[in-house]
């Protein structure tokens, strides 16, 4: 299952893959529920509404539960953390870690605003939240952002020759010394937790 799946896309894109027998979706936005039952998307058996605080199924109902890209954009990410372990035994978090100097920038802090980022994690953040909500790392990694990334606005040759020599300074960086990066600029991290 995924919680704040949006329109759908990455359920599309697990569906297509071809991991877990039956996938569900659950959204805050009802505009985002009617984009993505629209959708083509192969085994998902629903995507429901759901009010952000409980979801409308029993415990242990699912084997894993996703959050991509969704404890960033909630005020009590530890609610949430918690209401995942509730339905499913593992669970997968992806955020960008934002606690950084670059991210502490005003410009930077008003774009993440303006996009719904309420929180702004370092890698320590998502690690104590995941012990609150009684899960225990199985896995994790992190990951400068590509170069698609910082050339999505580039609309001319040298905004996207800035934007391809960005992303590979930043890409050599972060091999020699990711957790320091991590300090330094965003980057996207994923963990994998389990139950306790």
């Amino acid at each position: 299952m995924e919680i704040g799946c949006g329109d759908g896309a990455l359920l599309a894109e697990i569906g297509a893959r071809g991991p877990g027998e039956q996938l569900e979706g659950f959204e805050l936005s009802e505009t985002a529920v009617a984009i993505a039952r629209a959708r083509p998307l192969p085994r998902v058996r629903a995507i429901s509404a759901f009010d952000g605080a409980r979801l409308p199924v029993g415990d242990g109902a699912f084997d894993l539960a996703v959050l991509s890209h969704v404890l960033e954009h909630v005020p009590e990410p530890h609610a949430l953390l918690a209401e995942a372990a509730r339905v499913a035994a593992v669970v997968a978090v992806e955020v960008p870690l934002e606690d950084n100097r670059s991210a502490r920038r005003p410009a930077k802090r008003a774009e993440a605003a303006r996009i719904g980022h309420v929180q702004a994690f370092a890698r320590a953040d998502v690690r104590r939240l995941s012990t609150a909500a009684g899960l225990h790392m199985i896995a994790e990694l992190s990951d400068p952002l590509p170069a698609e990334h910082h050339m999505f606005f580039a609309t001319t040759s040298g905004a996207r020759t800035r934007a391809a020599v960005k992303a590979g300074v930043r890409r050599a960086l972060w091999r020699a010394a990711p957790l320091t990066c991590e300090r330094l600029f965003t980057v996207h991290y994923a963990c994998l937790l389990r139950r306790a």
